[in-house]
């Protein structure tokens, strides 16, 4: 559908003629994908009446003033977030009144990404929504490789921003117990070639790994475009081609290991308790960038750059803009590229008790964001008189400090946001840089915008040189840095090496290891993995009970499973056109390999011992009807 102002109007028709007509045919799960206002948007006549119903005056133009852009913004934010509380309550209560319990999942990029797109979402307020049942977190090849500042350079990191993207997901339900799916995508919109969607889905997919309390994942939208599609062969080819066999094995294997993939109590390897602070209002900033009324000409996301990877659009006005977010990942970057696995708290849920649980020291900041209300205040005041420990960093003087908001109406006369957060604390307002004690925790105010930690070179350290006293003082412990993560679930073993970091060394692993990320499966006993890598691995020596036939690792679905005690068979399915691999553990070695179609003819594998782990190779093309295998010892 086209993109279209939700009004109440158009809401009375979506629940009449859409939703409840899906209900009577039969629909129990509604997903209403993607509630987006694009932040460039806001000129029609529509959106003026809703404008003028919501403020209670004429509306604005947004380009003309950065009050006007929020305000605009804050709106959009507003009517999506009615939408959808609007279309799911209608849902709920007409699925009930039919004897239905209807589900209602919210499909969205992360908070991250939107903001980096320049588009308005509902987010985080809907997590507290009795309606909505949980969310697919968008993260994929396509939005983790939008580019980011870090030591003065700009380029993708994909790793990172896709960590963070998920984990900004994770974080927004996690104090609230909605249902989280991780989405991934082995291919994109974008024009690249297939070389480069391999290594980027390998990385956002390790990226989504390394949160051990989610197992729910979309493995994939548009199966068609996935397994059908043409793509470009090389960067300097305009020939395309279909998926290459080797590729489309690998993902297979990837996205089966995901049916086994289990919750798990480890932590990713690293020091805990360091969390970043966001806020919805982090998209209301976005579009256009103010300074004295004036509008950068040019701040669309689509022409920072085109296949070459040039940025000679990204803005570098360090002073005026935030460009690609980085008062965000000025904040985050620092200590995740130094290996510390760090979260992501969320401003909208501070009230609710888990959602500074974990957290040691806060990273905040106003320069790229706004409280929503001065409870939000109250409560980090609560957690700060607890022993919690707050960074702030903020010169305070960006357009938007002095929006017509709470923290500067009736009998409030801050002149910035942070300044109610600062009395409330009892330091005062516009309190100088320096460390404050505040009961059994403490507050230090770096006055600068986080920004200039990553955009440029050799500046992080003035924020990690005043987070580490006060991690070490709340903890115990110091900051550990490295350049890796690790993290072990269940057999799985999940490697990522950073480059840009502490150092250049690779992370050597070790043990009975199927490296999941090579078609041919081998069984290693080590393995480096090199910074700007990743690494996912099927350890056998943690397999639970090893004289049980099984199927360790494979690019098919496993069905009709039959164990006797000299005999193992299995029906395995999978697309058409692409060639399964699998590693299959038995007590001994097979004296015979079967292996025919679904009506009982012979045809051609591949099939191989390994006696250090106990496992047989199989290989053969895949059919959707079925391949049995047995294997006898």
């Amino acid at each position: 559908m086209p993109y279209v102002v939700p009004t109440m109007n158009f809401l009375k028709y979506y629940k009449e003629q859409v939703i409840k007509k899906a209900i009577d045919a039969g629909v129990d799960a509604i997903y209403l994908e993607e509630p987006e206002f694009w932040a460039k948007s806001g000129y029609s006549e529509a959106f003026k009446r809703e404008w003028k119903d919501y403020y209670g005056f004429d509306w604005r133009p947004q380009h003309e003033s950065a009050e006007n852009t929020y305000l605009s913004n804050k709106l959009k934010y507003y009517l999506f977030y009615r939408a959808l509380k609007e279309s799911f309550t209608y849902a709920k209560e007409y699925g009930k009144s039919k004897g239905m319990n209807v589900r209602c999942y919210v499909p969205t990029h992360s908070l991250i990404n939107y903001s980096m797109w320049q588009i308005v979402s509902p987010e985080a307020s809907l997590a507290s929504l009795d309606c909505v049942d949980g969310y697919i977190v968008q993260s994929w090849t396509g939005t983790a490789r939008e580019p980011n500042y870090f030591n003065g350079v700009a380029k993708e990191r994909s790793f990172e921003t896709a960590y963070l993207e998920y984990c900004c997901m994770k974080s927004m339900t996690a104090p609230t117990g909605r249902k989280l799916f991780f989405e991934n995508d082995p291919v994109e919109d974008t024009r690249r070639d297939w070389s480069d969607y391999k290594k980027n889905y390998q990385t956002t997919f390790t990226a989504e790994l390394f949160f051990p309390d989610i197992n729910n994942y979309e493995v994939m939208p548009w199966p068609d475009r996935i397994f059908d599609g043409k793509y470009f062969v090389s960067q300097t080819s305009n020939e395309r081609a279909g998926m290459p066999k080797s590729y489309s094995t690998q993902m297979m294997v990837m996205i089966n290991s995901l049916n086994d993939m289990p919750i798990s109590a480890n932590k990713t390897s690293g020091s805990q308790g360091i969390s970043v602070l966001m806020a919805n209002s982090m998209m209301f900033q976005r579009l256009p960038t103010h300074d004295d009324g004036k509008a950068w000409a040019d701040p669309y996301f689509s022409n920072f750059y085109e296949t070459s990877g040039m940025f000679d659009r990204v803005p570098t006005d360090n002073k005026l803009m935030d460009p690609q977010l980085s008062n965000f990942f000025g904040e985050a970057l620092p200590f995740l590229k130094r290996g510390v696995p760090v979260d992501i708290v969320h401003t909208e849920n501070l009230g609710f008790e888990k959602a500074l649980k974990d957290t040691k020291v806060l990273l905040m900041s106003y320069s790229n964001m706004k409280p929503p209300t001065d409870q939000a205040h109250e409560q980090l005041v609560k957690w700060v008189k607890d022993g919690g420990m707050i960074v702030y960093s903020g010169r305070d003087d960006d357009a938007f400090q002095k929006v017509q908001e709470w923290w500067n109406k009736g009998s409030k006369k801050y002149n910035c946001p942070a300044d109610d957060l600062f009395d409330k604390l009892g330091i005062g307002v516009n309190p100088k840089a320096g460390t404050y004690n505040v009961d059994k925790g403490k507050v230090c105010i770096i006055r600068r915008d986080p920004k200039e930690f990553v955009m440029e070179g050799d500046r992080d350290n003035e924020l990690r040189d005043h987070a580490e006293p006060l991690y070490e003082q709340a903890t115990g412990k110091k900051i550990e840095y490295k350049n890796s993560f690790y993290l072990a679930r269940g057999p799985y073993d999940i490697v990522s090496v950073m480059d840009e970091g502490v150092n250049n060394d690779p992370y050597t692993i070790k043990g009975k290891l199927i490296d999941l990320y090579d078609p041919a499966l081998p069984v290693l006993s080590e393995k480096q993995i090199k910074p700007g890598e990743q690494g996912y691995f099927y350890n056998i020596d943690r397999v639970v009970n090893k004289q049980k036939p099984q199927v360790l690792a494979t690019a098919a679905r496993i069905y009709d499973e039959k164990a006797g005690k000299s005999k193992y068979a299995f029906t395995a399915i999978s697309p058409l056109n692409t060639v399964n691999v699998m590693r299959v553990l038995t007590p001994a070695k097979p004296k015979k390999v079967i292996v025919t179609d679904a009506k009982g003819k012979a045809i051609d594998f591949k099939s191989s011992w390994d006696n250090v782990g106990k496992t047989n190779f199989i290989s053969f093309n895949n059919n959707p009807d079925g391949v049995k295998v047995v294997l006898e010892w």
